[in-house]
């Protein structure tokens, strides 16, 4: 029999150092147990959890009606592959349709996949409805974007710590300014650009929103120049920034819209791209797949994970608690200089650290958090990103802002 025991923090760590890859510089703490909002380390310590897996875990921790959907299915069918047909994917593709407003819906697994899949739909459709030559099409991304980690993807990607080492490069992206009307006017006039490939908030660049109207304005500029809107909602959809999509807030619908994370709770990887026959039915048989893509028990479970979303309102909540949460640190602003400002929208928000981002300041605090029982992660150096499960309540809401604020102006003493 395996051994699987682990009886210390310190033994858990120490074997993840030894015999795992060093991809991660995680925070000391060895987590066991979820429910909720809270998690558990193997001490039995309780903390706040305000990361929410990079916001996969919307719906909280081990949802008792995502687990039992996951538990029901895992003993009928887990997995057929797509060579055949199972009697759970069409069920799931009409119910994510049905909810996201498009005609056709193509199941993948992690978020870098669903990427991966838009960018082939989009470059195929340049080349098969827009008349974009061979091997000539070009897709724009917008500088300190975050899509994922794979070769293909961080070729677009400015951030040194996802591309120093890792070359050469895949041809055909060009990157310009996010947030800047002018640049995806002239990016997207050139006639072989098939796609605008953005976030509607920038998370792991530390929550960058852009101004109202940026949105509106590249869905325009993208129909004017006959070209693909592809909105990367992995980290901001479902229910994160206070409605279903981020781009909801500005009554955007893009062309591809690509999900992931919370579309299963955090219960298991599932990722998804919605579009429209006209773009996904230019993938034929045998050009795209995914042996894991679409099996039963990720559409079960995705079924599950959305309705939970809709039953308990989780959008509302976050619309109501995250102007809860910037009202409160903003008030923390005013007691002190180590805060430069907050952002965000829903609960999805980051508190910018008054120092360099080549300091340790973020990462001393967020250990202070944890201390105190509360986890959050930095991003590029002095950014903290604080995004609990959105099934917090007010009442905790405020518990959480006490201990920031503690935190916070104990270190400055």
């Amino acid at each position: 029999m395996v051994e699987t025991t682990i009886t210390s923090s310190r033994e858990a760590i120490a074997l993840e150092d030894n015999y795992g890859a060093h991809n991660y510089h995680p925070l000391p703490v060895v987590l066991s147990k979820g429910e909720g909002v809270f998690l558990w380390d193997l001490e039995g310590k309780r903390y706040f959890d305000f990361l929410s897996a990079y916001s996969a875990v919307n719906q909280g921790h081990c949802h008792p009606r995502i687990i039992q959907a996951l538990i029901t299915q895992a003993k009928e069918l887990t997995l057929t592959s797509r060579a055949f047909y199972n009697d759970k994917l069409g069920v799931a593709e009409k119910f994510v349709c049905e909810t996201f407003g498009y005609q056709k819906a193509l199941f993948m697994n992690s978020g870098a996949e669903a990427n991966e899949t838009a960018i082939k739909l989009a470059r195929k459709w340049g080349y098969t409805k827009k008349g974009i030559p061979d091997n000539k099409a070009v897709i724009v991304a917008a500088r300190q974007n975050f899509h994922g980690r794979t070769t293909t993807i961080i070729s677009a990607s400015t951030d040194p710590s996802s591309t120093k080492g890792f070359g050469p490069f895949m041809p055909g992206f060009e990157v310009i300014d996010y947030n800047a009307i002018p640049a995806l006017e002239k990016a997207l006039a050139n006639p072989n650009v098939c796609a605008l490939w953005i976030e509607p908030i920038q998370g792991e660049a530390g929550v960058f929103i852009p101004d109202e109207g940026y949105l509106k304005a590249a869905e325009k500029i993208c129909k004017q120049n006959h070209v693909l809107l592809m909105m990367d909602e992995i980290q901001t959809g479902i229910a994160r920034t206070g409605k279903m999509l981020a781009s909801d807030h500005e009554n955007v619908r893009p062309d591809l819209l690509i999900l992931g994370k919370a579309l299963s709770g955090g219960v298991l990887p599932v990722s998804l791209v919605l579009a429209d026959d006209e773009i996904m039915l230019v993938i034929k048989p045998g050009e795209h797949g995914s042996t894991f893509g679409g099996n039963p028990l990720a559409a079960a479970v995705c079924m599950e994970s959305l309705q939970v979303v809709r039953d308990e309102k989780l959008a509302d909540n976050a619309e109501r608690l995250g102007m809860v949460f910037r009202k409160r640190m903003n008030a923390l602003i005013e007691k002190t200089k180590l805060i430069q400002l907050v952002r965000g929208k829903g609960l999805l928000n980051a508190i910018v650290i008054n120092d360099t981002p080549e300091s340790d300041t973020a990462w001393n605090l967020c250990l202070d958090f944890a201390k105190r029982g509360l986890l959050a992660k930095p991003t590029h150096g002095n950014i903290i990103r604080l995004a609990p499960p959105l099934v917090i309540t007010e009442e905790q809401i405020h518990e959480c802002c006490d201990l920031i604020e503690t935190s916070v102006l104990a270190y400055q003493a």
